[in-house]
């Protein structure tokens, strides 16, 4: 089993870098909240592509969570997480205190732009202050080469890459397509919160996606086709949050109406769902 380096200050993790630093190696980091599954996985073994070593931290950061969400019940197995990335071959995982991340006095938050405003940003305000906040504490400390995102969280992805150009962080920042399971089901921590009967209902999110983006290429109207995929979700069992047609670079929405071949080529589809008290996102490419 590969090796793998525990860190839990920065000091700590500033002292394993520095020997790999020295060396001449490339870091990259792998961010994630903990209660891994293969989609996690799969992003420490695209890391290893982009560098010589790979760091992955866990950490559940509370400022992108509202008082009304799951911060406190997310799901946490610090013992079953390490053996994974043991498993995967990280050379280090990061797991700092809420107080390494947020000492006392701390008050700077990045608040980011466009990109930020609409689906996620929209449905859950703050949210994406929150997560730029905590990227940009790691980017800082652990100072990678390169860093990995899932693009499950496509519109998360373009934010961080936004931030990390405009702040100058000196940081690329690479997307990994969506792990599914056989059904089609995006993985996700929070897929471990359905009861057996919400997962078999699950599966209906991505098949949902799938015929809206069908209708689409098919040139029915994208406000028809929308409406229709909203219906499906609500006769399936499902409380949408939102169904909606955007550009892939922007995020800018696309016009209530057949789609140009230029248009499905620029466009993805992305979703939000509860199911029971489960909330579900995803998101798929137009383009074929």
């Amino acid at each position: 089993m590969h090796d793998l380096t525990v860190s839990r200050s920065r000091e700590e993790l500033t002292k394993a870098l520095s020997r790999w630093r020295s060396g001449g190696e490339r870091i990259v980091l792998v961010p994630t909240m903990g209660a891994l599954h293969e989609g996690h996985l799969t992003l420490v073994h695209a890391a290893r592509r982009h560098g010589d070593r790979v760091v992955a931290s866990i950490f559940v950061n509370p400022t992108q969570f509202a008082p009304n969400e799951d911060f406190d019940a997310y799901p946490r197995d610090e013992e079953a997480d390490l053996g994974a990335l043991r498993r995967a071959g990280c050379d280090l995982a990061y797991l700092p205190a809420p107080a390494e991340m947020y000492p006392s006095g701390d008050e700077t938050r990045v608040v980011p732009g466009a990109l930020a405003e609409p689906l996620e940003g929209a449905s859950r305000p703050g949210f994406f202050t929150g997560v730029c906040t905590v990227v940009a504490k790691l980017f800082g400390q652990v100072r990678p080469d390169t860093a990995v995102f899932g693009e499950k969280d496509y519109q998360q992805l373009l934010v961080v890459q936004r931030m990390a150009a405009d702040l100058a962080l000196g940081v690329k920042v690479v997307g990994v397509p969506t792990v599914r399971e056989p059904d089609g089901l995006a993985l996700s921590s929070r897929n471990r919160y359905l009861s057996p009967p919400e997962r078999r209902i699950a599966a209906r999110l991505p098949e949902t996606l799938g015929k809206v983006a069908g209708r689409v290429r098919g040139s029915v109207a994208t406000d028809t086709a929308l409406a229709q995929g909203l219906q499906d979700l609500r006769t399936a069992g499902f409380e949408p949050d939102y169904l909606e047609l955007r550009r892939r670079d922007d995020l800018s929405p696309l016009p209530p109406r057949a789609l140009r071949r230029d248009e499905l080529q620029a466009a993805r589809l992305f979703v939000a769902a509860k199911l029971g008290r489960t909330r579900l996102i995803d998101n798929v490419p137009l383009a074929e």
